[in-house]
């Protein structure tokens, strides 16, 4: 495979690679570092051995110089020649004395420490001899030695006296320091030689040095800084680093001489880099080696891991049939191993989840992912054969009153059980499917309208008969929307939205089932307009209250009446109750209505009462504002902020929103009736309360709901219902309202069973709040006549 830097394998390779290098380059550093610094020691070292020699060398040259002119002092010619001051003799001998001991100078003095004769410079008989303290030194030693400058050279010298047998004269003997004494010194030190003196002016001169000529005037130009030194230092000529050696040789009047012993440290430095070349040599074999053997050794390691990873590409393809092989008995192994054993646990799993997300767990129905790619498959093969696909959208009714009242365990079993029956109504080929809470839905991939009448009637018949749950019957319907491809759509989701449509039309209609039609959509759109207008009307305060009086039978006065929302629309014009308040209820913004409502209602109460007007007002409350928590504290705080006597309002519930959840409901009931307010049941007799619950509501009214009032005078069944019903209010301790009198055979036929008020048209209808006080000034004016004011 290629080499890829993000690989396991380079990665290590370049590891080891690096780690060899890194201690590789401290061995490196090491050895330079440690080479330098014994390549100075060692150095520094020999200077000092060095100078011990060179030292010695200058004593020894001394002793020899000392003994040949201690024999020519002897010579009984040359001390003849002095006391006879014969000068020529004496030149002679000097001369030949000085050749045979390669003397570069010789000088006789006298005693007068006068110069008798100078082989260096004739012209100086006579002259003062200029080393008078050479002189001192030799009649306390019997000789002495210095380095000395004449003519601004150095030489070494040494005096010695001529004795016949006390002195008559001193001899003075010299060698020349120039190359040939450097390059002798260096021959026996191994070191570089340079001499130098400081003259009394203050100029530095060279006169012998083994340097090479390059090095020798930048030698001088730091012999200055040489001398403001340390003894010993390191000194870059030519960029090259020299150990130097400043020692003096001689101190004196006329000048102080000095000698530089040198030596390169390059030139030290150099067995150490034939080894920093062995080293180098090495670690390049080392790392060749070091990356030949990580390949290796990468490659057994990063083999099986390819191969893992291989697989877990497969298993990311949904491929899983495929394992890493784990016939490895190490860590390698056992990672295989463990490898498998994931795969197999997340086949496992994930057939579970797939049969999860596809399958309702409660009823083992597909759920509602599974029932659209159904669909979706159905509605494909369908057009290529043309058949037509219906879909059919159930939902249960009445079932959070089952759960609220059996519990959910029960619920769960109405559940599996509606389950049961769908599935042996259907053939084979269609589908059921639970789509989620009380919702299921029902596939049809063949067939006409007929067979979708045919299958939904045995639906609805399959449900008729009641199931047991703890051993009491119960009763299941349902409400089922249909919509068939391709006359309502060709999407999936569309046909589904449709059906949904379809069924809440059949459950608003109490029709069982009810097909799509594209007009139920544009009563949604409206619907949907009509809610954000509704939230304009009651921020703008564009609803208003009407007052529907409610006549006492025995007494003929009005001392209650109801309030009813109107809304005059300023497009749509008067907007029908039935319209707006349904749908409110439904999306939940009946809440704020009913504030509002509350609001206006109480305030009206209140001037009323403040005005001498005796009448108490109902307000209608939905089962959603029965079940909210801020009824019982939205009534107090407007009984409060209006000062209203609780008498004066009347709070309508119906059976419904009581049975929705009864416990609640009692409950909030006995607050608000704590509070001193009239609570009065509305439409008894369209629900489901048991006497049980009606018992126990602390209520003081009841109403007959106007369905059983308007037939009664024609239908002896209603007339029926409604006698019983103003008997069972009249047992129970209940006042009696019947709403829905339309006529004067209706107020008499009541009047008769003994109901105690009514409402209607024949009494009056809803009147504005001007209106209805000025027909309650008429109707108060036209009681001794025992006729309603009119409508």
């Amino acid at each position: 495979m290629p080499f890829q830097f993000r690989s396991l394998q380079s990665r290590i390779v370049v590891f080891f690679a690096i780690l060899l290098s890194i201690v590789l380059g401290a061995v490196f550093a090491i050895v330079g570092v440690t080479g330098q610094r014994i390549a100075e020691d060692r150095i520094a070292r020999e200077l000092v051995v060095g100078e011990r020699i060179f030292r010695e060398l200058i004593d020894q040259r001394n002793r020899q110089l000392t003994d040949a002119s201690r024999v020519l002092a002897a010579d009984f010619g040359f001390r003849t020649a002095i006391a006879t001051q014969d000068l020529g003799t004496i030149e002679s001998v000097l001369r030949n004395h000085g050749a045979r001991i390669d003397a570069n100078v010789l000088m006789l003095v006298g005693l007068d420490r006068r110069l008798l004769a100078d082989t260096l410079r004739e012209e100086s008989q006579n002259a003062e001899f200029p080393f008078a303290d050479l002189i001192d030194t030799a009649e306390r030693n019997r000789h002495a030695s210095a380095i000395v400058l004449i003519d601004g050279r150095p030489y070494q010298v040494v005096v010695v006296p001529v004795l016949a047998p006390v002195p008559i004269a001193w001899v003075l003997a010299g060698f020349l320091v120039d190359d040939r004494v450097a390059t002798a010194l260096q021959t026996v030190t191994s070191l570089h030689v340079s001499f130098l003196s400081l003259q009394t002016d203050g100029k530095w001169n060279m006169y012998a040095s083994t340097l090479p000529d390059s090095l020798r005037a930048e030698l001088l130009d730091t012999s200055g800084q040489l001398a403001r030194r340390n003894r010993q230092s390191v000194v870059d000529l030519n960029d090259e680093p020299y150990e130097t050696l400043f020692t003096t040789l001689s101190q004196r009047p006329e000048g102080r001489v000095v000698a530089v012993l040198q030596r390169s440290l390059r030139e030290a430095l150099e067995p150490f880099d034939e080894l920093r070349a062995i080293l180098v040599a090495l670690a390049l074999i080392g790392i060749g080696l070091t990356v030949i053997a990580s390949v290796l050794v990468a490659r057994g390691i990063t083999r099986p891991v390819n191969e893992l990873a291989a697989v877990a590409r497969r298993i990311q393809q949904g491929d899983y049939s495929q394992r890493a092989v784990d016939d490895h008995h190490d860590e390698i192994g056992e990672l295989a191993a463990s490898f498998n054993h994931m795969l197999a646990g997340i086949e496992s799993r994930e057939t579970e989840i797939l049969r999860l997300a596809y399958e309702d767990t409660l009823t083992g129905l597909p759920n509602r992912a599974m029932f659209r790619d159904r669909l979706a498959q159905a509605i494909r093969t369908a057009q290529r054969t043309g058949e037509p696909v219906s879909v059919m959208l159930l939902d249960l009714d009445r079932f959070k009153h089952i759960n609220d009242s059996l519990g959910h365990p029960a619920g769960d079993n109405v559940l599996r059980e509606v389950a049961r029956r769908l599935r042996d109504v259907l053939r084979d080929s269609d589908s059921v499917a639970r789509l989620g809470g009380d919702e299921f839905a029902v596939l049809l991939p063949t067939g006409d309208e007929s067979r979708v009448h045919r299958v939904a009637q045995r639906i609805l018949e399959s449900l008729e008969s009641p199931m047991l749950l703890e051993g009491q019957p119960v009763d299941v319907e349902t409400s089922i929307g249909v919509a068939t491809f391709p006359t309502h759509d060709d999407d999936p989701d569309v046909l589904m939205r449709h059906a949904d449509v379809a069924m809440y039309v059949a459950k608003r209609g109490n029709a069982g089932y009810a097909v799509y039609d594209p007009r139920y959509e544009e009563g949604r759109q409206s619907h949907l307009s009509l809610l954000g207008e509704l939230r304009r009307a009651v921020e703008r305060d564009e609803l208003l209250l009407h007052y529907q009086p409610k006549l006492d039978l025995k007494s003929g006065a009005v001392q209650r009446v109801e309030a009813l929302v109107r809304w005059n629309h300023p497009e749509r014009g008067f907007v029908p109750p039935g319209e707006f308040i349904p749908f409110a209820e439904q999306t939940g913004y009946i809440k704020r209505v009913t504030h509002w409502v509350i609001e206006r209602t109480f305030r009206q109460a209140a001037d009323w009462h403040r005005r001498g007007i005796d009448v108490a007002i109902s307000v209608n409350i939905s089962a959603r504002d029965l079940m909210s928590a801020d009824l019982f504290d939205l009534v107090t705080r407007h009984l409060n902020i209006n000062a209203v006597p609780p008498a004066r309002i009347c709070l309508e519930i119906t059976e419904s929103g009581v049975m929705e959840d009864p416990q609640r409901a009692l409950d909030i009931l006995a607050r608000l009736h704590g509070l001193g307010v009239w609570l009065s049941v509305d439409d008894f007799g369209t629900g489901y309360s048991s006497l049980a619950y009606l018992k126990k509501l602390p209520v003081q009214e009841l109403k007959i709901d106007r369905s059983f009032v308007m037939h009664m005078v024609d239908d002896e069944d209603d007339a029926t219902i409604v006698r019983s019903t103003i008997e069972l209010g009249h047992n129970m301790g209940l006042e009696v309202v019947a709403e829905g009198v339309e006529d004067r055979a209706g107020l008499e036929l009541l009047t008769r069973l003994g109901c105690d008020q009514v409402q209607g048209y024949f009494v009056s209808r809803p009147l504005a709040v001007e209106a209805f006080e000025q027909w309650l000034e008429q109707h108060n004016r036209n009681r001794g006549g025992g006729q309603p004011a009119a409508a």
